[in-house]
């Protein structure tokens, strides 16, 4: 079964615990869980691009 990582964010988010979710969701191993949240935070990671401080003009 495929479950997207918008469902496991969202079931932590609002309080699931590990064990929680893997008795909802048995096809999923506490592995899969932590994955999920490490690509959460890989794809919503800040990138700082340098500021440009010459005047044009």
């Amino acid at each position: 079964m495929r479950i997207p990582v918008s469902l496991v964010v969202n079931l932590v988010a609002h309080g699931k615990q590990v064990p929680e979710i893997l008795e909802e969701y048995p096809d999923l191993q506490p592995e899969d869980i932590q994955q999920a949240l490490e690509y959460a935070a890989w794809l919503t990671r800040e990138q700082v691009y340098p500021q440009n401080s010459e005047k044009v003009g």
